[in-house]
């Protein structure tokens, strides 16, 4: 079972490389990692973007351009289209975020005549987690794409987090629907969503997973948390692979937090979607962006 985000790295570059195309790639944190990739053998990469740019920022960096095969385009939206139509004519494996906004980029994955994203399909995020000291991965969703997922989107939420966390080697992720408590609270719309998710669950209709729920954060993810609370009957009670949030905002905060506060590593991309696409913000350190490479790469068939 792979436990730390390099050993993801290590992983998809057992599995050979994948193409990727970088959709308006003019900075120096996407070309750093996507160099780095390419180093560790993980991609061949395609740059949609400022050739002129791009150069000169390789010179700054002391990066090899020959590298990148560079696609001369100016206009970022331009260079989302073109890096979308590369990826779903079948000439690249992996889709990635470069300089462009999130929503120029979500934009052009959702363009309906691309042909990325299926008809009647559910886009989302997930996110890989490295939190200090916990000995193992974390595969929460969604932090950036659904704001208020509703029943039936919670359900392929978990499933993604499924494959997400089988290709971690977890066979049977444990996965916690957060709520406010872990009472079944029939007030609280995450709490009894909660509560039918793990029925559900429990009967197989969601997998070779297992699920419980509500848990609170803290129980989900600290046994002592779950043993004080006397949280009894559950599995995945202090134990939890995987967190589903109820909504955008517990889950950005959580995410923020673990990285800003916690000192937490990640791996990022949308899910739902022809191929994987890396999306990571545009302040990310090179290295979150190497890792959410590998992950994207580990996810390609």
């Amino acid at each position: 079972m792979i436990t730390q985000l390099s050993q993801i790295v290590e992983e998809a570059r057992r599995r050979g490389r994948r193409r990727l195309a970088v959709a308006y790639g003019n900075d120096a944190h996407t070309l750093r990692a996507v160099y780095d990739a390419y180093n560790e053998g993980l991609v061949d990469p395609t740059i949609f973007g400022d050739k002129a740019a791009i150069l000169d920022i390789c010179r700054q960096e002391n990066l090899d351009p020959t590298v990148f095969a560079i696609v001369d385009e100016k206009s970022d939206v331009r260079c989302v289209e073109m890096a979308v139509s590369l990826v779903a004519g079948g000439g690249a494996d992996v889709l990635m975020k470069g300089l462009v906004s999130t929503d120029k980029y979500m934009r052009g994955i959702l363009n309906k005549e691309a042909g990325l994203f299926p008809p009647k399909g559910t886009l989302s995020h997930v996110s890989v987690v490295e939190l200090p000291e916990r000995g193992k991965l974390l595969c929460i969703s969604d932090v950036a794409v659904i704001p208020q997922p509703d029943f039936k989107q919670k359900t392929v939420l978990i499933k993604y987090l499924a494959q997400t966390a089988a290709s971690l080697g977890i066979e049977k992720p444990k996965i916690a629907c957060i709520a406010p408590s872990e009472q079944v609270l029939p007030s609280v719309p995450s709490s009894t969503e909660a509560a039918i998710l793990a029925k559900m669950g429990d009967r197989g209709q969601l997998g070779r997973v297992t699920v419980d729920g509500p848990l609170s954060l803290d129980v989900a993810l600290y046994p002592e948390a779950a043993l004080e609370k006397k949280v009894q009957g559950s599995s995945v009670a202090g134990e939890a692979d995987c967190l589903l949030f109820p909504n955008i905002e517990s889950g950005n905060v959580f995410f923020k937090a673990a990285t800003h506060i916690a000192g937490a590593e990640i791996a990022a991309m949308v899910v739902g979607t022809k191929v994987p696409c890396v999306l990571t913000s545009r302040g990310d350190t090179p290295l979150t962006k190497l890792y959410s490479i590998a992950l994207a790469c580990l996810q390609s068939k």
